[in-house]
């Protein structure tokens, strides 16, 4: 058990025991939590685990299959059929003499919830399955010290009393008492707003005067905090929702998924569908209860009408499409963390992405080591393997580089013997360039820095050519400029190198330290383009993407990178053509420009941001901390499964390799989903509102109802469930080229065209049917009908509509799926299609089997029918290639 407990809502106590453990020292620390410098044991884990639960803030609602299964039967859908089967249940059976009794009606009701809600609920379970599935394909792991041994496990499976092994690109996991840290630099941003790096010290406790600023405690540190350079080891003090990022973001729902234009697009609907059903609804109401005088009919007739109105398939086809896309694109490297995020990713129309590791190769290797006279000396490349071995940051490929190329070249086991480590400044994106301060055998010190041309030369003052050290001038500088500029022109990417001998002491070194330095050389490498990246490139081309390279290289190695691979590299900018523009020139910079260098993380975000500002969905793919701010501003964020942590946690999408092939592939599957989402949304909205402009003229002028609830809703169900099949559907390929985002405000244009269509061969069905077929079939008029008869007319009346409506809504799919003719130029896929014209011979044999002819109130209609509803489908798919094309006229799209 833990000896010392933090209680799970109240700030109070949680504040006091961070104050506790800070002012302990680490021996202390571990005592009060019942661990030990080896970690805890695998039975003392699980006892946690148990106790405590799984280290995870606890803000989003946890889907169990009991919630799915209330969830699946509580649907308007469903609440509508149990008040009509408890209202049937009274009416049919328990207030009708005992020869009249008949539960068939209440029994098929019943059925239809059973049906409906277990679908929705098989749907659910299977996509909560899949994505669980999907994320745990995705890395995301902490390096914890269990029974004496360092292992990566899973970040949830972090307790109290976890020994934590922390470097930089890490994420915190949960709150940390500090037991051991070697130049450790952290950011807090997401607890406290502060982007800049802070170092903690583990054997520092906070001042007596600041103990209230304890997310300051220089001993302490936080989950949601990133490592940016160093490492440390830690004690686990609290997990969860009682870490005071858990707080902090129970309190303010820190983690909601931010809306996508999806969501944005599903609310209009919801509202468009709300305004339309507080209109018609009552109307429909209104109209029947003064024509026909039962206003109880009239009542549950509109309350059915309401839920025909509705797409209540919209969630399950939804969720359906997207899991469907999302196990696609798994097979395909591409895992979809956050799935609204799909949408946006189909409809991106500018990719933002670094060049290392996209249109490169990611290898980097050292071509050059140079000294000032352009020569390789084995000077320059020690003193660039002290700074790339020694440093405890977040080593990049030029660091691996430079010590590959020192293996081969240099004694480096002597090196590591006559040097030890002091201290090191790290790398920070507004100095560029990094530190590391090392000690000989005989006490003697060197401070080694290396870091981009620019800010290398602001803090050198001289410069070492074999063994004279000379001033710097301004004319050496810009020779140095020169020979950079040579080098950038064949490709190599260039960082300089610097020294000082004996920095003065301090217990702390800081960048202050980095002046008066010696300039001593050149590094230069090479990360030669893919090969495959120019073809895919073209690709994106033709699918509407436009390609634009963020990155903090200069313009001479970026611009002969996008030379090789085929991209404009008409307009170069850097950070600093930025300064002194307006707004409207920033606008027209960003929109003309593919390749920007030179940019801070900050800078890269604001690009983003101005592109979404000029009318663009933007996707960003990064894998690092610089690229943190911009995933999170872009419309869709893609990261890789080998990017540090923070990356990864920002990430929507997550490539299992970073190559732009995959990411092509994955756009095409996102466009894919959206078209078959935005099928179901647009031709269901159109069908639905044709039925409801039927409804309202039969309300008005027959004296009857022209179908009974029952019937209603089972027709809806019947259409909805063939639906299902839409997730499976084909999308011709002039669809996947080009980038579609939501525009609902378009949504009631198509109604008005489509809609009416449908109206057309429903009213001429009534008039077919009032007039011709029931008469007879009955042998006489509705109106010199006696009441006998007027109930089978009725009865066959209902039959009639029923079977042209169910057929119509599902030619509709067919017609409307495609702008090209239907069956001719353009066909479903083979599941569709059995869907749908499976769902219409079902629907088309209910008024024939006599049991369900009777549970329905169904009339036997005459066989002949069935040619009259054949030829109308003929007409209507006709008519509605017509109005397609009319349509199309002063619309670009049909879906």
């Amino acid at each position: 058990m833990l000896k010392e407990k933090v209680k799970p809502n109240n700030n109070l106590a949680d504040t006091e025991l961070v104050k506790r453990v800070a002012q302990q020292t680490p021996d202390e620390t571990l005592q009060k939590l019942g661990s030990s410098p080896n970690g805890l044991t695998a039975e003392e884990v699980k006892k946690r685990l148990d106790h405590d639960g799984p280290n995870e803030v606890g803000t989003e609602k946890r889907n169990t299959k009991i919630h799915f299964l209330i969830e699946s039967f509580f649907t308007p859908f469903t609440l509508v059929l149990l008040l009509l089967a408890t209202i049937s249940l009274f009416t049919d059976y328990l207030f009708v003499p005992a020869n009249q009794k008949d539960l068939s009606t209440v029994i098929i009701m019943i059925t239809m919830i059973i049906i409906s809600g277990l679908t929705s609920f098989v749907q659910n379970v299977k996509t909560n399955d899949a994505v669980e599935d999907l994320l745990k394909m995705v890395s995301v792991t902490t390096n914890i010290r269990r029974n004496g041994r360092d292992q990566e496990l899973p970040t949830k499976q972090v307790v109290v009393g976890d020994i934590i092994n922390i470097h930089a690109g890490d994420m915190v996991p949960a709150d940390i008492r500090l037991l051991k840290t070697k130049d450790l630099f952290c950011s807090s941003s997401s607890l406290n707003g502060e982007s800049t790096p802070v170092e903690k010290i583990a054997s520092k406790k906070p001042d007596a005067d600041h103990l209230k600023d304890y997310l300051d405690y220089p001993n302490v540190i936080y989950e949601g905090t990133t490592v940016v350079s160093g490492s440390g080891t830690g004690v686990v003090i609290a997990t969860g929702e009682h870490t005071v990022f858990g707080r902090l973001a129970k309190s303010i729902s820190n983690n909601k998924v931010k809306e996508t234009n999806f969501d944005v697009g599903i609310k209009n609907i919801s509202k468009l569908l709300l305004i339309m059903t507080a209109i018609i609804a009552p109307l429909v109401f209104i109209i029947n209860g003064l024509t026909k005088g039962n206003w109880l009919n009239a009542l549950l007739f509109a309350i059915a009408t309401a839920v025909g109105l509705t797409p209540e398939m919209l969630p399950v086809i939804v969720t359906s499409n997207l899991v469907k896309g999302s196990l696609e694109m798994s097979k395909h490297g591409t895992i979809v963390k956050k799935m609204n995020s799909i949408q946006n990713f189909g409809a991106a129309d500018v990719l933002c992405t670094d060049k290392t590791g996209t249109l490169t190769e990611n290898k980097v290797v050292l071509e050059r080591h140079y000294n000032l006279n352009m020569k390789e000396t084995p000077l320059v490349l020690r003193l660039a393997y002290l700074n790339s071995y020694f440093q405890t940051g977040m080593r990049d490929l030029m660091d691996k580089a430079v010590i590959d190329a020192a293996k081969n070249e240099l004694d480096v086991k002597e090196i590591q013997q006559n040097y030890t480590k002091v201290d090191e400044i790290p790398f920070d994106f507004e100095r560029r360039r990094m530190s590391v301060v090392v000690k000989q055998q005989d006490g003697k010190r060197i401070l080694v820095t290396k870091g981009a041309a620019e800010e290398m030369l602001n803090c050198c003052d001289r410069l070492q050519i074999g063994e004279q050290v000379t001033p710097l001038t301004d004319e050496y500088k810009q020779r140095v400029l020169n020979h950079i500029d040579d080098l950038n022109q064949d490709g190599l990417r260039v960082v300089l190198l610097a020294y000082k001998n004996n920095p003065e002491e301090a217990d702390e070194f800081n960048v202050d330290d980095e002046k008066e330095l010696i300039l001593t050389g050149f590094l230069a490498f090479l990360d030669p383009p893919k090969d495959d990246v120019k073809d895919v490139l073209r690709k994106l081309k033709l699918d509407g993407i436009s390609v634009k390279i963020l990155t903090g290289d200069n313009a001479a190695v970026t611009k002969s990178v996008a030379e090789r691979v085929g991209l404009d590299t008409k307009y170069i900018y850097s950070e600093s053509d930025f300064a002194g523009k307006n707004t409207q020139q920033i606008k027209q910079m960003v929109e003309q420009c593919s390749l920007f260098v030179k940019l801070s993380p900050e800078t890269k975000a604001k690009i983003i941001r101005i592109l979404k500002e000029n009318g663009h969905t933007v996707a960003y793919m990064g894998d690092g901390i610089n690229d943190t701010p911009a995933m999170k501003t872009a419309d869709v964020a893609i990261s890789v499964d080998t990017a540090v942590d923070i990356a990864k946690k920002s990430a929507d999408i997550i490539l299992l390799r970073k190559s732009l092939l995959i990411l092509e592939n994955g756009v095409r599957i996102g466009r894919r989903i959206f078209g078959n989402t935005m099928k179901y949304i647009k031709i269901t909205l159109s069908s639905n509102f044709g039925n409801i402009l039927s409804i309202l003229v039969a309300s008005t002028f027959l004296p009857f109802l022209p179908m009974l609830p029952m019937q209603l809703l089972i027709l809806d169900l019947i259409y909805g469930t063939s639906c299902l099949s839409l997730p499976f559907d084909t999308m011709n390929n002039k669809y996947l080229e080009i980038p579609r985002k939501w525009e609902t405000k378009k949504l009631p244009k198509f109604m008005f065209y489509f809609g009416p269509t449908s109206s057309i061969f429903d009213i001429i069905t009534f008039a077919l049917l009032y007039f011709w077929i029931c008469p007879s079939a009955v042998g006489t008029s509705y109106a010199a009908a006696s009441a006998s008869q007027k109930a089978i007319f009725i009865a066959i009346f209902w039959s009639g509509w029923f079977i042209e409506s169910l057929w119509t809504q599902e030619m509709v799919i067919q017609a409307l799926r495609d702008p090209a003719v239907p069956f001719i130029k353009q066909h479903s896929s083979a599941l569709v299609m059995l869907a749908t014209i499976g769902a219409g011979l079902i629907g088309t044999a209910l008024p024939y089997v006599p049991s369900w002819a009777k549970a329905m109130k169904f009339g036997h209609i005459p066989e002949y029918y069935l040619l009259v509803v054949l030829a109308l489908l003929f007409l209507y798919i006709g008519l509605t290639t017509v109005v397609k094309h009319l349509y199309l006229r002063k619309e670009r799209f049909l879906i």
